[in-house]
This record gives C-alpha cells, structure tokens and sequence, in this order.
C-alpha cells in the first residue's frame, strides 16, 4: 500500500544516514537537515514503482494527466508488478536521478540553481505528504513539496549531493516491500521471466516463493494490505516519528544525547 511503502521509504533513510543512539545505523552519517528532507524525499522515491498502476498514489497528483501518463507508463513496462518492479529500472532510475543534478540554471544574484533537483524534490515531496495524509489536497501538497524544494536548492543547495542515493534507496525499498507480500517481484533477469516447472506447484512453501507467473516472492506480510502490512507499517511509523524528533532537536540546536 502507498501509505506504507512512504514510511519504509522515510525509515530506511533514516536508519542509514541518521545519528540516534541504538536506532540508525550510521552507515552514512548526515547533518540533520540531509537526514529530514532526504526522509520526504526518499519516502517519495518509494512511490515511484507504482507509476506504473492507473489507480495509484501518483495517478492522482496532476488531474488528467497524471492517471494519462501512468497508464502509459504501466504499458511500456508490460503491466503492473513488472518491469517498473525490476532491477533494471532501479538502474534506470539511478541514472535518471544523477543526470537531473546535472540539469543547473544560472540565476543573477543567486549562481546555478539546481532546477532538475528542484523539480524532483518538489514532486517526490508532493507524493510522499499526500501519501501519508498529512495534507488533506493535492494542491497543499504540491505547494509544501514546491516550499521544500526551493529550501533545498536556494537555501542549503550542499544538501542535493544525496538526492540520487535518497531517490535509488527508495525505489529499490518499495521493490523489497512488493517482495515480502504474496504478489512477489518480476525476477532479477526481467524482461526475461523463468517460470517454475508444473512440479513446482506442488510443493509446499517453493510454490509460494516461485509463483507461476514466475514471480519471487517471500510473503512475510502477506497480502497487499494485511494485518502484518498494517502492523509493520505502524511499527515503522512509531520509528520514524522517533528518529525524525531526534533530528529535528539537533537541527535547533538541542542535542537529545547530552540530555541524558
């Protein structure tokens, strides 16, 4: 569910770029400010897979257009849960990411701006509010994602160094959550599909894990929007809420840890 697939998108940037004692892993530590926009951020990369279904979270943001160009999206990929879902388009998608920090404007009194981040930022930012609810229309969330953005190129334009790793994290987070439900993922070899043999059917848990479609999956959370989803989904938002207060302490000024 979009809903979910945003907090894993948030959480997992958070667990590695983050500073809480005990909850992040400081794989690639980041001041405060990297650590809070990178989470929308990358919490709105965690959508992007699902531009391939007509009646997602993105179909909605741009009236007409956006069910338009997700429908033509789902087309060229060969459907939903394939080629948007492989690990092609995780490379794909982290090319793109790093060419739009490329795409620069000069602007008097200012110096370059990153227009193609800011564009992205804007619009990765837009899905991930709306995702969760924090907005209640598609155009507060485009106004707050538009707000966002212009901090990031404008005023800290140090931060878009990570944008590529915060968008990529968070495509492949969604294709790792696809893989934990019943649906399963495309194989790691698509556009080639290898089917299981008709044995396969037959055989308990393999036939779960290798579908016919020749899908993998390893269903821990069962079906799309199960119980397990839900509750996992709620422990990540617990996390989340946690980590992000940290960091929002140390962006002004109080550090929790000295506190103790």
């Amino acid at each position: 569910m979009g809903i979910n697939h945003a907090i894993t998108g948030g959480a997992a940037w958070i667990a590695v770029t983050g500073t809480v004692p005990y909850l992040t892993s400081g794989a690639w530590e980041l001041d405060p400010i990297g650590v809070l926009v990178g989470a929308v951020v990358c919490a709105g990369a965690a959508l992007l897979p699902d531009a391939d279904h007509h009646s997602g979270t993105i179909a909605y943001s741009v009236p007409v257009l956006g069910r338009l160009i997700t429908r033509l999206i789902g087309e060229a990929s060969g459907g939903h849960r394939q080629g948007a879902h492989s690990l092609l388009a995780v490379a794909l998608v982290a090319l793109l990411s790093w060419a739009l920090t490329l795409a620069t404007v000069e602007v008097e009194g200012v110096g370059p701006v990153a227009i193609g981040v800011g564009c992205a930022t804007a619009a990765l930012a837009c899905f991930a509010l709306k995702a969760r609810d924090f907005v209640r229309t598609w155009w507060s969330a485009w106004l707050l994602g538009a707000a966002l953005a212009l901090v990031v190129v404008v005023v800290v334009p140090e931060q878009i160094a990570w944008f590529p790793v915060a968008v990529t994290i968070g495509y492949a987070v969604h294709l790792a959550g696809d893989a934990l439900t019943t649906g399963g993922l495309p194989g790691a070899l698509w556009p080639i599909v290898v089917r299981p043999p008709r044995f396969v059917a037959e055989v308990p848990v393999l036939n779960r894990v290798w579908l016919r479609s020749g899908h993998l999956a390893l269903p821990l959370l069962g079906d799309t929007g199960s119980r397990r989803e839900r509750a996992f989904g709620a422990v990540l938002t617990i996390y989340v809420t946690v980590a992000a207060g940290y960091q929002t302490l140390l962006v002004v000024g109080i550090d929790p840890a000295s506190l103790a």
